[in-house]
């Protein structure tokens, strides 16, 4: 099987970063490193193309720097790499950046698709559904658990009670969750062979895309500090104070 896996660079959450100070999206240094959720869809890409004799192709957008956090997911083993870097997507939403991955994606050809839930420096999570729905292919999100067979893939879909059993014909794209599986650690020859292995580098325009005015951020403030907690001392009627609380914080 052909299986394309959706990543993202971003800035390395130990090292400090700051905001555009007019447009307010984040600046990135030219060192970024994988997004650690990614290693999950790398590691279940990997699985699939293993186990269908199948190839893994990674798929990206965004500033290209030095390819550091590509290369790391090169070194897991993935075949090739497809990163769109072009300054006109600066600032890009959601929509534009589903438009441009699902763009390079359909150009690589596929059958299965995989990526994380959401990025953590961005949270929106809603890339990998727009990405399916422009591909015009199943959904199954937020699989803790995938089953391939020749012409299906069953998945476990986590939800809040336990899990759904969800099964889709071929092509589909599977969004992971964080612990659906153990990524593999790099090897010294997979970190000297990823030097050495194809990286793309298209435009939106080499893609057909065309980027758009969308979402923009006006203004950004610094989240509110969080208050103290309030003691309450048990005279023998404590629940009751529990209960006034739990009612202004309309829990109950």
């Amino acid at each position: 099987m052909r299986v394309v896996v959706c990543i993202k660079q971003i800035p390395d959450p130990a090292t400090p970063y700051s905001l555009d100070p007019d447009r307010h999206f984040l600046v990135r240094p030219d060192d970024q490193v994988l997004d650690d959720t990614d290693r999950y869809g790398i590691e279940v890409g990997l699985q699939i193309a293993d186990q269908t004799d199948g190839s893994l192709t990674l798929v990206s957008m965004g500033p290209a720097g030095t390819l550091q956090g590509v290369r790391q997911a090169l070194a897991m083993g993935a075949a090739k790499a497809v990163i769109v870097s072009d300054p006109a997507l600066q600032g890009a939403d959601a929509l534009t950046t589903a438009r441009v991955l699902a763009a390079a994606t359909a150009r690589e050809g596929f059958d299965v698709v995989v990526a994380g839930t959401e990025s953590t420096d961005g949270y929106s999570g809603l890339v990998p559904q727009q990405v399916a729905e422009l591909l015009e292919v199943p959904a199954l999100t937020f699989a803790r658990k995938v089953e391939v067979t020749e012409d299906e893939i069953r998945i476990e879909r986590q939800t809040g009670a336990g899990y759904d059993v969800v099964v889709s014909p071929i092509p589909v794209l599977l969004t992971v969750t964080a612990g659906a599986v153990e990524p593999r650690y790099p090897t010294f020859k997979g970190i000297m062979e990823a030097r050495s292995k194809p990286i793309d580098q298209p435009t939106a325009a080499d893609l057909g895309v065309e980027p758009t005015v969308g979402q923009e951020i006006v203004s950004v403030r610094p989240a509110p500090e969080r208050a103290g907690g309030e003691i309450v001392e048990d005279d023998g009627e404590a629940y009751l104070k529990i209960i006034e609380a739990l009612e202004r914080a309309k829990v109950i």
